[in-house]
């Protein structure tokens, strides 16, 4: 969550570019993703170069050499932010609309790479050089703080609240999943090295992104020193899709500035006929649309007759079950109503869930995690394909808190449910003899088929009364006249001071 001086850069970047002519926040968005990927690319060059140098190992720069451009032939290290950062106005514009913005939108156009799809309508919108010079100096400001913060992708936190920004963002249900929730649903899975991982929805990549970065610190010799398994990380493994094409853009950029050089992310209505898999994924990980809008009539049949509805939450649900292989496990996010609710559609979904598949886990997570977004309540539901049945006991935990504060602000605060969750989940043998008083505990299958398949926690969860002993009526009474009484000689005496 962005707070404080970080908070207050950002708002004053965005009334920067108010005030030079660039109002639309969609637009303002894509200007500062692409100056932010422009800068990355410079700060993960040199970082690489340090490395290599480190190890012994050759490297060479994207900015090495002569950079042809066009008709022109320039010097790469002109196109550096570094370098140019430092120009005045007029020549930096210069620069950027010449040189620059024309080099990244090129980036990888000698193959068929996700970044060089959606660049290709990229357009540089910065109307005056003063404009983009206030821009640049603000956002070195930015990253200043940012490298300072001990927080781990505060640059994920920043796209966040640079989407709030979107006032489409509540209507089209495009808000970005809190980092530390995607990191949470990540670690519970435990993502492997030759893993298939999709997002059917995937925005600005934030959940193949959590992926990859678990990967990289858990599995980096095994991905790495394997010729195969690194050119499955870098060209197979990550595959997203989303319907609006500049979060593609954005999402494209992300993965690239966290080392993934080819994901698979394509413009596609993942409930559509356009897609068409089937059985191909080992990992699903997803916060889906909740209330997005929904052509019925271009559904996919075959969603449809698993669950005849149009509630985009329930038909996620069915293409998960249809995108994942066999052994495939799914981590996604889910409102509360897909566990309780009384449809026939939900109650089918569900049912499939628990009967046909191994249901193992649900998260009751609070009403304030998405907030300042949305207050919707939410649930992770964790399970796997497996096509016959499988689930026994389904683990609950009813998280209260995920170390934020639950209002509007999303402040730091000292409770925090969620190494508890991680350490427990990975742990459910020791949770089977747990008391449903307690934050978390199993619930047999029969209990829940017994229920229409009701997945809330608070159908399965005990609540323990504490009695209490109130006075008698007549002894409350008597202490209600004596606190009168002196409150009249108060008055008195107050009276008397005043001389009335």
């Amino acid at each position: 969550m962005i707070t404080g001086e970080l908070k207050n850069k950002i708002d004053g970047l965005w009334d920067v570019f108010a005030a030079g002519g660039l109002v639309n926040p969609l637009e303002v968005i894509e200007q500062i993703t692409y100056l932010m990927f422009i800068k990355d690319l410079d700060d993960v060059d040199k970082r690489k170069e340090k490395e290599s140098a480190m190890l012994g190992l050759p490297y060479k720069s994207i900015f090495a050499g002569e950079v042809k451009i066009g008709d022109r032939t320039i010097e790469g290290t002109q196109l550096k932010w570094s370098v140019f950062h430092d120009f005045s106005a007029g020549r930096m514009y210069a620069i950027m609309q010449e040189w620059v913005f024309p080099f990244i939108k090129n980036l990888h156009s000698d193959k068929n790479s996700t970044y060089s799809k959606y660049m290709d309508d990229a357009i540089f919108k910065f109307p005056t050089p003063l404009l983009l010079s206030k821009v640049v100096d603000s956002l070195d400001e930015i990253y200043e703080i940012m490298n300072s913060t001990l927080v781990l992708d505060v640059r994920g936190d920043v796209y966040e609240y640079l989407l709030n920004k979107i006032a489409s963002a509540g209507r089209n249900g495009q808000f970005r999943t809190p980092r530390h929730i995607i990191r949470m649903m990540v670690e519970m899975v435990e993502p492997k090295a030759d893993d298939v991982i999709c997002d059917p929805a995937c925005g600005t990549s934030g959940f193949l992104v959590s992926a990859a970065e678990y990967l990289k610190e858990t599995k980096k010799e095994e991905i790495f020193f394997d010729k195969d398994k690194k050119e499955h990380y870098m060209n197979s493994m990550f595959n997203g899709f989303d319907m609006d094409r500049t979060m593609l853009r954005i999402g494209a950029m992300n993965m690239m500035t966290h080392g993934i050089d080819n994901p698979f992310i394509e413009y596609r209505d993942s409930l559509s006929d356009q897609n068409a898999d089937h059985d191909k994924y080992s990992l699903i990980l997803a916060n889906p649309p909740f209330k997005g809008s929904l052509d019925a009539d271009a559904v996919s049949g075959d969603l449809l007759k698993v669950c005849k509805t149009k509630k985009t939450e329930l038909l996620f649900l069915a293409l998960f079950l249809r995108m994942l292989k066999v052994g495939g496990r799914c981590a996604c996010i889910v409102p509360d109503g897909v566990l309780f609710g009384s449809s026939k559609a939900h109650k089918d979904i569900r049912k499939q869930v628990v009967e046909e598949n191994r249901l193992e886990a649900v998260i009751s997570m609070p009403s304030g995690v998405f907030k300042p977004y949305a207050g919707v309540s939410t649930a992770i539901l964790i399970f796997t394909k497996t096509g016959h049945g499988g689930t026994d006991n389904v683990w609950f935990y009813d998280m209260t808190a995920d170390g934020y504060s639950l209002d509007d602000k999303r402040t730091p605060v000292s409770e925090n449910d969620i190494p508890d969750i991680i350490e427990r989940f990975k742990n459910l043998d020791k949770e089977i003899d747990r008391e449903r008083t307690d934050k978390s505990f199993m619930v047999p299958k029969q209990d829940i088929a017994d229920n229409d398949y009701d997945l809330s926690i608070n159908k399965y969860k005990e609540v323990v009364y504490e009695k209490i002993e109130y006075p008698p009526t007549s002894e409350i009474m008597a202490d209600i006249r004596e606190i009168e009484m002196e409150i009249g000689k108060e008055m008195d005496e107050l009276e008397k001071l005043l001389n009335i």
